[in-house]
């Protein structure tokens, strides 16, 4: 295929691509946007497939009926609540590609012509792929979601940083010695494992945004290495979206972006009130049949959704409710954390999912100030995201980061299997708040017992 319709090829399918960015702003548009952003995709593999450059079909053929395979069944068996698990895994897998394609073509030309580019692709590379298993790791619970501290390790990180780069730029005058290639990617892998083991569970979902930026920034440094326009713009998009993805994700929970992007940096280890303090016997359980009077005296509602609706797929249950509440002449708000869950929009996704109305989803910023106004607010499933330790205690691993304020509620109601603590793995005083209820028991289970009882009022 001559180059000229190649680069045009590319420049439709990057059109597409800024097309796709514009849809996922939105709900609404969001199943257009991922559409476009696929066909985009599609129209880059077959122009590069029809490449003359391209050696053998067969292997492509191969490697695209494994890897479609294993997406598959990664799609259809991965729930919704190992959702951040699963972009985590495939932010490491852009990045792995990265690095070996680019360690690839250095390996086949052994010149320096894009020396730079392939030192970047192996560093960030590398950072990507260790980083994302790290990120994996602690959501998963395979490893401690707390920071893993030590003295020294900036600098530990910045010595390593240090040998990646001058080892970067030997390559570059000798690229002939393609096993330099191979050391700079394993000093990045410790790098990268380094860089995010300090970080605790609470800041995973900056983490796996900031990944997913480096995953976009080792694809545009692959594109310049093949000299491959599409890639270094659909890399480009990606990178830049992630970082200021990252950015927001830092105001939002109150954190240094530094502190996020060289590893926990001043961060420590702080010992909290144990939750034999915070709570000592002043938890009041309640019944659905008591909640369902609450609603029943109601004018205003406002629920909370959280990780525990996720686990107990919940969701169509808690629209139900929604909308029996709501037929009753009760003014009605879903209120939703920026980073309520394990990534970025996990509860719009979830709600969404189950059919209710975009307009019903309040950020934070907007639901705030009216809840001193609000009847009964319905905590579902979350802790960290409206846990009071964020605005009154300085040694809290959440210390500063915005909280929705259900505790200014008239009253809260609390649904939760048990007083154990969120991803931050610290208690939560709101549960043991004079104007609190704890509804104990699986999210789902408790909402179809909420709905029947308020029923039959």
């Amino acid at each position: 295929m001559p180059s000229v319709l190649a680069n045009l090829a590319y420049l439709v399918s990057a059109v597409l691509f800024v097309f796709a960015f514009k849809g996922l702003a939105h709900p609404r548009t969001a199943v257009r946007g991922n559409l476009l952003g696929a066909t985009g995709m599609a129209i880059a593999v077959v122009v590069t497939l029809l490449d003359s450059r391209i050696v053998s079909f067969e292997t492509i053929l191969a490697g695209i009926v494994v890897g479609s395979t294993i997406s598959a069944i990664l799609a259809l068996k991965a729930p919704m609540t190992a959702m951040p698990q699963l972009v985590a895994t495939l932010n490491g897998l852009g990045g792995g590609a990265s690095l070996l394609v680019a360690g690839s073509a250095l390996v086949e030309t052994m010149v320096a012509t894009s020396g730079i580019a392939t030192v970047a692709s192996g560093i960030i590379g590398a950072v990507t792929f260790w980083g994302s298993l790290v990120a994996f790791a602690k959501l998963q619970g395979l490893i401690t979601e707390k920071p893993i501290l030590f003295k020294g390790r900036h600098v530990v990180n910045l010595l390593l940083i240090l040998v990646a780069v001058s080892l970067g730029a030997w390559l570059v005058v000798e690229p002939s010695i393609t096993s330099t290639y191979w050391i700079i990617a394993a000093v990045s892998s410790i790098l990268g494992v380094l860089l995010v083991t300090p970080i605790g569970g609470a800041d995973m979902p900056v983490v796996i945004s900031l990944l997913n930026s480096y995953s976009g920034l080792a694809a545009t440094a692959t594109g310049f290495v093949l000299n491959n326009n599409v890639l270094v713009i659909s890399g480009s998009l990606v990178g830049a979206s992630g970082i200021i993805l990252t950015n927001l994700m830092c105001k939002a929970m109150n954190r240094s972006f530094t502190n996020v992007l060289f590893g926990g940096f001043g961060a420590t280890l702080q010992e909290a009130a144990g939750a034999g303090d915070i709570y000592a016997g002043r938890v009041k359980s309640t019944s659905p049949e008591e909640v369902a009077m609450l609603f029943d005296g109601a004018r205003r509602v406002v629920i909370v959704p959280g990780y525990g609706m996720a686990v107990a797929g919940a969701q169509h249950a808690v629209r139900d409710l929604a909308n029996l509440i709501e037929s009753r002449g009760v003014e009605l708000e879903f209120a939703i954390h920026p980073v309520a869950g394990r990534m970025p929009g996990h509860m719009n996704v979830l709600l969404a999912e189950a059919g209710i109305p975009y307009e019903k989803l309040k950020e934070m910023d907007q639901v705030n100030p009216d809840l001193e106004q609000t009847d009964v607010a319905l905590v579902v499933g979350a802790n960290d995201v409206v846990n009071p330790l964020a605005r009154t205690d300085p040694k809290s691993p959440i210390a500063g980061m915005p909280i929705i304020d259900v505790d200014k509620a008239k009253t809260v109601v609390v649904i939760k299997r048990s007083l154990s603590p969120g991803f931050a793995g610290i208690p939560n005083p709101l549960f043991a708040a004079d104007n609190t209820l704890m509804l104990f028991g699986d999210a789902r289970k408790m909402i179809l017992e909420l709905i029947s009882a308020l029923k039959e009022m």
